[in-house]
């Protein structure tokens, strides 16, 4: 049987090597992400050979499809015995079209796929959001523009000397913000907490952007890979206007330039995000499905 373990930053350096030989593009596939929100979701993982499985600690137990180079099937079939220890079908998360294809040829018609549209991610080419080209970015300029007239700004990257300023900035948003969705802020404050206080271990880059000397937006995240970046928390003051473009164009272009594709996550099925994500045209709306034990 399998044996899971939270998250530590011991397991840094194994999990972080299996997960960028992969290839995988998801959000799930970075080890700071995991271990930001692993306080949050129970997370715990493991090793099976070659490959990285991670669980959720929820009453219904989840299973990151194994993730690596080793045999899948074998994975597979242990992950079957720790779904009918829990008492449920086995429930695997994650799994983008090329996992689907890998995981039917392995276990034909054993498993129900169901698409999980609130946890595509989205993905851009850099030099789109760096550029900013085009009629179709227009109203993203024009606010930008809005910004740097109206204020005296400066942009900076994430140091241990403003890292302060960031949290005292992220509690003001959460001031304003938290009635309208009290858990989830709260989960998040939780991730953010785990995420500072291993910011640069964790190897997170980031940036923050100042109007009139105040920190009014600030975004992080890490490398998912060589020619990938994967942004995982984005706060602006959304009464500041063009401060959320603003901070998303600086960071890209001060930070992320030698980076050909940013995965900038889900929308967690809010249609505000949503739209937001869309309105920047994403290269690549990844799918993932969640894999549903039909025995």
């Amino acid at each position: 049987m399998l044996e899971f373990k939270k998250p530590e930053m011991s397991d840094q350096n194994w999990v972080t090597q299996i997960m960028r030989q992969s290839g995988e593009l998801a959000c799930e596939y970075c080890f700071g992400n995991l271990y930001m929100w692993s306080a949050v979701y129970n997370n715990t993982i493991a090793r099976y050979g070659d490959l990285f499985i991670a669980r959720d600690g929820n009453d219904r137990p989840m299973y990151l499809f194994p993730c690596g180079e080793g045999n899948k099937k074998d994975a597979v079939e242990e992950l079957l015995c720790c779904a009918k220890a829990d008492g449920v079908p086995l429930t695997m998360y994650c799994l983008t079209p090329k996992r689907v294809r890998e995981l039917d040829c392995l276990f034909p018609n054993a498993f129900e796929y169901i698409p999980m549209r609130e946890y595509y991610d989205y993905i851009y080419n850099s030099e789109d959001l760096i550029n900013l080209a085009g009629r179709r970015y227009h109203g993203k300029r024009n606010h930008i523009a809005y910004f740097k007239k109206t204020f005296e700004w400066a942009y900076e990257p994430i140091t241990e000397k403003n890292m302060d300023e960031c949290l005292t900035m992220n509690a003001k948003w959460e001031q304003k913000n938290s009635e309208k969705n009290p858990e989830g802020i709260g989960n998040e404050l939780i991730a953010l907490s785990r995420g500072f206080d291993k910011y640069f271990e964790l190897g997170f880059q980031g940036g923050l952007l100042r109007a009139d000397g105040a920190v009014v937006a600030y975004t992080f995240g890490e490398a998912l890979n060589e020619t990938v970046f994967c942004t995982h928390i984005e706060k602006a003051f959304a009464d500041v206007r063009g401060a959320y473009p603003t901070i998303n164009r600086e960071f890209a272009a001060n930070a992320l330039s030698s980076f050909r594709l940013i995965n900038r996550e889900e929308d967690t099925g809010s249609e505000g995000l949503r739209k937001a994500k869309e309105s920047y045209y994403p290269s690549v709306l990844l799918p993932k499905y969640r894999a549903v034990y039909k025995g």
